[in-house]
């Protein structure tokens, strides 16, 4: 599949419907209170970048890098849509982010992700990709709905 992945902001109108998507796939597969979901305005900020892919018109998947301020970085509203499932967007984005991540010199990336069986293949993607299983991070708790993964983008 064909596709070219650029920044963006969550007002475009084809980006906000996937980000609205994205949050409608968090909410029917966790509790509130363990979706840890951005809206449009909580992206549209200095500490985050948001990326999307698009094939011509469409947006087939977003990913955003949120900095943190430990000099590391945290991988938020990951989503891919239905139909481009399976075709390396997702793979491409989070490549993408990784390697934002290491030209800012962040030592560190964490991210977030459900536990449910609609997040298996990301759970898988990011084990693919070297992200290791760890503890909660940040303002994160132990929440049996929720998985926590962590990429050293140092040595150390």
């Amino acid at each position: 599949m064909m596709f070219n992945i650029r920044t963006t902001t969550p007002h475009v109108p084809e980006v906000a419907a996937v980000i609205r998507a994205h949050n409608a796939f968090c909410a029917a597969t966790s509790p509130a209170e363990s979706c840890h979901k951005l809206t449009a305005s909580q992206l549209d900020v200095p500490a985050i970048t948001l990326w999307c892919a698009w094939r011509a018109e469409e947006v087939l998947g977003i990913g955003a890098l949120k900095l943190l301020d430990d000099g590391a970085g945290e991988v938020k509203s990951m989503h891919t849509v239905a139909a481009a499932r399976g075709t390396g967007v997702g793979r491409a984005i989070v490549e993408t982010i990784v390697n934002a991540a290491r030209a800012k010199h962040l030592t560190r990336l964490w991210l977030e992700t459900g536990t449910a069986p609609q997040f298996a293949a990301a759970r898988a993607l990011y084990a693919r990709l070297g992200f290791a299983n760890c503890p909660p991070f940040g303002d994160y708790k132990f929440d049996p709905h929720s998985a926590f993964y962590t990429l050293a983008l140092t040595g150390d």
